[in-house]
């Protein structure tokens, strides 16, 4: 089947799902966003990309920057950040304390709160401008420079902030945070208020696809270091619902609270889909329908 075509099915099967569920109203610079939207694009390795429904809106990308963030940190320094880490799923929400203190401040997998922190402390530490890297990063790989936090949302998350302020000081009391717990969340926030579309993230991801390629034909990783990435997204990148992801996607993704998924097609390419409204595992309902059906449908998948 057509890309094309593939993509319609996945609009058709998102359909009933868009609207439905709850925004992530606990920040409130995405309260007011209409849940109604959907757009979905399809990256190819060659460059081309196939899009559908607002696939060119920017929209807030959340823990969708932790991959790249991640990706940034093993890039630098190789892969000494598991030591701090782990790479299990959590089976928990994603801003939950309980494994933290039982597992003595080591966050099950870097993708949910408490090892994002983590990883952007590193990143922190590695650059002095950790958010600085990532948007530089995004805007090479996606082609648009003026990709950007949005400083409304920034705001919104700090000023509500309370769970991941409890986060960073559960770390730094275990001694798992190198810098100031103030100076983490900020780049931490920034990295999370940035506004991309779909057509941007699904470029921007190309590299996971390709060997750790990046767009201007250099190594951004190595093709081992790549597989990993893809290895965490596939049994963590979707929180508490990673396995049931599996199961109907069968493919490395990761979610934002923000109503994206991106999820990568090793040597094929890199689907990005949008829609606000939230599951009860804080992925986006209509975004995994979409996903579900591109799939079914397609032979864009690893299995």
């Amino acid at each position: 089947m057509r890309i094309e075509d593939a993509l319609l099915r996945a609009q058709q099967a998102a359909a009933p799902e868009v609207g439905r569920g709850h925004l992530a109203d606990y920040i409130p610079g995405l309260a007011s966003v209409d849940p109604h939207q959907f757009g979905m694009a399809i990256a190819s390795c060659d460059g081309t990309v196939h899009v559908i429904g607002d696939a060119d809106v920017p929209f807030s990308v959340q823990s969708i920057s932790k991959v790249f963030t991640l990706a940034l940190v093993i890039a630098t320094e190789g892969e000494d950040i598991w030591r701090r880490v782990s790479r299990e799923p959590s089976g928990n929400p994603f801003n939950s304390f309980l494994q933290l203190d039982q597992e003595a401040g080591r966050p099950r997998n870097p993708f949910i709160n408490a090892g994002a922190l983590v990883v952007t402390d590193r990143l922190q530490s590695l650059t002095g401008d950790a958010s600085g890297a990532l948007r530089d990063l995004m805007r090479r790989e996606s082609g648009r420079p003026d990709v950007d936090s949005d400083p409304a949302v920034a705001r919104s998350e700090l000023e509500a902030g309370h769970r991941t302020y409890a986060l960073a000081h559960l770390l730094a009391s275990y001694g798992n945070l190198e810098r100031p717990v103030d100076e983490v969340i900020d780049q931490y926030v920034a990295q999370c208020a940035l506004s991309m579309s779909c057509r941007d993230l699904a470029l921007a991801g190309l590299f996971l696809a390709g060997d750790g390629v990046a767009s201007d034909g250099t190594a951004l990783l190595s093709p081992r270091e790549t597989k990993r990435i893809n290895a965490v997204m596939l049994t963590c990148g979707t929180y508490d619902s990673a396995g049931e992801f599996a199961y109907r996607v069968g493919l490395p993704a990761k979610s934002g609270v923000g109503g994206g998924i991106l999820a990568v097609i090793p040597d094929r390419g890199v689907a990005c889909v949008w829609s606000p409204a939230l599951g009860p595992s804080g992925s986006s309902a209509a975004g995994l329908a979409a996903l579900d059906a591109f799939t079914t449908y397609s032979d864009w998948t690893v299995f």
